[in-house]
This record gives C-alpha cells, structure tokens and sequence, in this order.
C-alpha cells in the first residue's frame, strides 16, 4: 500500500521545533502500528517571504491540493499592518469553512474545572472576518459583517453532522441575534431549521454570546457543542482553551469538502524560538485528529491505531507529570517528544 502523502507547514518562531517534535513522535507510532505516512515539507508565513517574497508559495498550495490533508505549525501575522494572516488565506483559497476545536481537561493538567468537555465548531469563511473594511471619511472607517444562507446553511449542517456521529447531547448556538438582527439572526435561523428538519433527536439552544461567556466561566458542563459564526468563535474557543490550561493544550482542525489543515492554535511565540521551551503537545494533539480524519476518510491504513497509540502515550505522561515547564514539568521540547517515543515503543 502506498503511503499516505502528508504537507507540513513547519511555520514561524517556535513553529520549526515543535514540529521536528511532533513528527518524530508520529513516526514512532506510525511505525509501531505499520501505519505508512509521508511528510512532504512546504513553507508559508515570515520564512516563505523571506525565501520567496509570497507569504504562501504556490508549491505550498499545489502541494495542499494534492494531499488534501496538511498539518502546520503556527505562522506570524503582524498586528495592524503588513501582511494578511496565513490562515485567513489558506481558509479561502481551500473554502476550509468548519473550524473545529475539542476542549478537554486532560489528566494531570490541573485547572480549575473538572471534567470539561466542549467541541467549538465556528463558520470559517465569513463574518467581519470577510476582510470587508473599508475608509468612509478620514478618521472613520467601516468593516463589513457578512453571512449568505448558503453558508449559514452549510455550517449548521456539518456541526449537527459532527455531533450526531460524534454521540454528543446538544448543540448551543451563541449569537447576538437580539442586536444583529439580520446577520445573527440568518446564522440562528438557519441553525434552528437543520435542527429541527434533519436532527431532532439532538438537544438544541440558543444563548446570546455574552451571557453564554458568563455561563461557561461559571460551568463550562453545561455545554457540549458549541456554534458559532466567525468572530465569536475565534474568542470564545480560545476562552475555552483556558479552561482546561490554555492554548498549548488544545488542539484546532479546519474542515472543507475536500481538504483539511490541522493546526496548533496558538501563536509563534518568537520570544523563545530556538530555545528548547516550547510546548509540542498542541500540534501533536492536532496531528492525532489528523490521524482520526484520515481513518474516517480513507478507508484503509491504520490510521486510528496510530492515533490512539499517541493519545494514550500523551495522557500517561501528564498523569505521570513529564511535561514541559509551561505545565509545571522540567522537560524541553525535544525531551518531552522522547517522553513520548519511549512510552510508545512501550505500549
């Protein structure tokens, strides 16, 4: 059998580390489970500018269209000015319009809450993120909310597909319908008829995005898959995020019909680039719902036996308190992925 073809962005600043990180960790169980996998490497973000003077080069996308499937370290997007973000493009041009981010406590991450468990599943493609900005007069500019039906529609339908298949209890949808009358309320009323026509055997609300943020901070159980248009989204997942120890221990997956990137969600943190600190286990949770993906969508391999090889090497090792020192451990990098290797070759 022909091994599967895989891009990998390795991305900016602590990008390149965690990803040598994880694909050694990959390749340890891909071989342990006789999964057969195949990087091919491309560039995007500040190192592709700096080679090639395109913030994407389009053997990056040529690449991306052939495999159908990429996995990417994080890339550096300025603030303000310079150029637009890597992910914002890569969404667009692949019409990658569910992003899904699972939110879970995880054994030995000490937090607050207990037993959290919330699937976030935000509309990739439109919104204020649309890009629609533009100067009426000087001093006063103006940016564009946008939602169609068609992917109001869209979204609605895969996230009540999502969590049929997953076996989850309820979808919430977080809105500001009360205000947006036209923009929120397209989103919710699109949500509310794919309920109602295809899934009623799921659990269905609607809370008004501020009061849902109060709720979840005050138990986040209450939730199970959350909905959400583009902007909130992004916020609230990363809200989630720190309900379970932050960013660096949450994984993040954009969906379209024909290709999907998996990412970690968190930035390039450039500030400790190069110095054996950052923490892979984001990008290594996202390369196992890669792998999940895979074992949905291909139809052979041992893709999920690769993944659960992974995750259970990851779970021992946070019980066992071998993490790196963002989650109070003593290991690097490098340190934390042998960690993992060597539980694997145990397993």
């Amino acid at each position: 059998m022909r091994a599967k073809d895989i891009a990998v962005i390795p991305g900016d600043g602590i990008g390149p580390e965690i990803t040598q990180a994880v694909l050694r960790v990959v390749d340890a169980a891909a071989e342990k489970s006789k999964t057969d996998l195949n990087w091919i490497f491309v560039s995007a973000g500040l190192g592709a500018l700096e080679e090639s003077e395109e913030l994407i080069p389009e053997r990056t996308m040529t690449e991306i269209a052939r495999c159908k499937v990429a996995l990417k370290g994080p890339c550096t997007t300025p603030v303000g000015e310079g150029f637009t973000s890597v992910n914002v493009r890569l969404r667009k041009a692949f019409n990658l319009y569910a992003a899904v981010r699972p939110v879970r406590s995880l054994p030995g991450v000490e937090t607050r809450y207990k037993d959290v468990d919330i699937v976030i599943i935000r509309e990739n493609t439109e919104g204020l993120y649309s890009g629609v900005e533009n100067e009426i007069t000087p001093g006063v500019v103006m940016s564009m909310k946008v939602a169609s039906e068609v992917a109001c529609q869209r979204i609605s339908s895969w996230a009540f597909k999502f969590a049929n298949r997953r076996e989850r209890k309820k979808v919430t949808v977080l809105h500001k319908a009360n205000i947006m009358k036209l923009t929120d309320g397209l989103f919710l009323r699109c949500a509310d008829e794919v309920h109602q026509n295809d899934y009623p055997n799921l659990g269905f609300e609607s809370v008004i995005i501020d009061a849902g943020c109060m709720k979840l901070v005050q138990d986040p159980s209450q939730f199970d898959v959350l909905l959400l248009e583009n902007l909130y989204g992004d916020v609230v997942s990363d809200l989630c995020a720190g309900l379970v120890g932050g960013l660096g221990v949450v994984p993040g997956a954009n969906y379209g019909d024909n290709e999907a990137v998996f990412e970690a969600v968190h930035g390039s943190a450039p500030d400790i680039a190069g110095q054996n600190l950052a923490n892979p286990l984001a990008l290594l949770m996202s390369a196992v719902m890669m792998l999940n993906y895979l074992a949905e969508t291909e139809g052979r391999g041992n893709y999920a036996a690769c993944a659960r090889l992974i995750k259970t090497a990851y779970d021992d090792a946070l019980i066992a308190g071998e993490t790196t020192k963002d989650l109070g451990g003593s290991l690097g990098t490098a340190e934390f992925a042998d960690v993992i290797i060597q539980r694997i070759a145990q397993l």
